[in-house]
């Protein structure tokens, strides 16, 4: 018998409230937070096809010190 992913809420509030970052509506903000501090390797792990590059370019041209606008 397999396993299912959400089997209750209790895992799920653990995750949210604990140091691992899921959610990449704030990374800049989260990044920024971490940057200087030993937790400042994030891993962004998402399927096929979920941004993982294009949050990746977004990162980059954050912190790049060029500007075209």
């Amino acid at each position: 018998m397999g396993s299912y992913l959400n089997p209750g809420n209790a895992k799920f509030i653990q995750s949210v409230n604990s140091e691992i970052y899921v959610d990449k509506t704030e990374l800049i903000k989260y990044t920024n937070r971490v940057c200087n501090t030993m937790q400042r390797y994030v891993c962004v792990s998402r399927p096929r096809r979920f941004g993982k590059s294009v949050t990746a370019d977004m990162l980059a041209a954050y912190y790049s010190k060029g500007c075209d606008s």
